[in-house]
């Protein structure tokens, strides 16, 4: 349990490094930042749902599928 602990915080620690070092490097301003990131989020929650749907309907079809046979 030790050995996982210290791996997590090690993790943590490095993506706080990490995220901090971008954070200061960068050379877009904090609201292009925002902007850019709220529009990644957004794509990556329009995949998510878009993917859900997909496998939502291949479910309903093998459901269906099985129920006839």
């Amino acid at each position: 349990m030790k050995k996982v602990f210290s791996f997590l915080a090690g993790m943590l620690s490095g993506a706080l490094v990490g995220a901090v070092t971008a954070l200061l490097l960068t050379p877009a301003s904090g609201q292009d930042l925002r902007a850019g990131a709220e529009a990644r989020w957004q794509e990556a929650l329009r995949e998510g749902r878009q993917a859900m749907e997909e496998r939502r309907a291949e479910l309903e079809a093998q459901f269906e599928q099985a129920r006839r046979a």
